[in-house]
């Protein structure tokens, strides 16, 4: 595999990482594409297949992790799998594109590990694991045990940002997309000052 750059946000639930991804994304001149993940669930609401992710069934699933058809692929939940597809990432670079990941925290090591000089690998902060529950509760989309359980998973996922190249504190949103925009220009050698809102 062989290509443009990869950039990896990653960051507990409801730290604001996808606003960041979807910003970087309108910025022409960054030269970006959504890598789109794969999932072994149903569809939710009005997502879309290969919009939102791929959607495939556990043996689906499965069976490609056999074929080695993954780039990183996790087991969240029991019987909950997510992954990067190796064709989606090729078929981006072949449009000559940088791809940007929204991605857990082990995926987005594993794939740093894997391109350790074509990938800059950010993790997003919360202000604190309490702001971070009070945005959970103000998404209204998941039960006080999903919360709680994003929340676990949360504190065990905050001790491996050193692991990544950069941290973004995301305390004031606008600070975060400014600071965010900045990286990932100078990572792709552009300039940041073509800024779109």
């Amino acid at each position: 595999m062989k290509g443009g750059k990869l950039i990896i946000f990653s960051a507990p639930s409801g730290s604001g990482k996808t606003t960041i991804v979807h910003y970087l994304l309108k910025q022409a001149e960054l030269n970006l594409a959504f890598s789109v993940s794969a999932a072994s669930r149903a569809r939710r609401g009005k997502e879309k297949e290969g919009q939102h992710y791929y959607f495939m069934n556990v043996s689906e699933f499965k069976n490609h992790i056999k074929q080695d058809d993954f780039l990183e692929w996790e087991e969240v939940y029991r019987d909950n799998f997510y992954g990067t597809l190796k064709s989606e990432v090729e078929r981006l670079w072949a449009e000559g594109k940088n791809v940007i990941f929204d991605i857990d925290v082990v995926g987005g090591l594993r794939i740093k590990k894997k391109f350790p000089k074509e990938t800059l690998a950010v993790f997003v902060k919360p202000p604190s694991v309490d702001e971070l529950k009070i945005r959970l509760k103000k998404r209204s989309t998941e039960s006080e045990d999903k919360i709680n359980m994003r929340i676990a998973k949360a504190s065990v996922e905050l001790a491996t940002s050193p692991q990544f190249d950069k941290v973004i504190k995301n305390y004031d949103l606008d600070t975060a997309l400014e600071e965010a925009h900045k990286m990932v220009a100078d990572f792709v050698g552009v300039s940041a000052s073509k800024k779109e809102d």
